[in-house]
């Protein structure tokens, strides 16, 4: 009986650990979310900023050109 009730503890103990750990990791994760959500990654340069990419030149590219520029690029 001793040992039935030390195994129930110790079961018990594990699993307020475990949910105390997963509650602090989810809100964390929140956290960094809400912090990074008003963070703008696509705002208008401040500066002199120049346009570095000119892939190409045409107004209407060739497929060809289309094809070589997915190949090179990923696009």
């Amino acid at each position: 009986m001793i040992s039935f009730l030390k195994i129930t503890l110790q079961t018990l103990k594990v699993f307020i650990i475990f949910t105390g750990c997963t509650i602090l990791f989810y809100y964390g994760i929140m956290w960094v979310s809400e912090e990074y959500q008003s963070y703008h990654r696509y705002e208008e340069p401040e500066g002199a900023a120049l346009k570095v990419s000119n892939a190409v030149d045409e107004e209407n590219p060739s497929l060809l050109d289309r094809l070589m520029l997915f190949y090179l690029n990923g696009e």
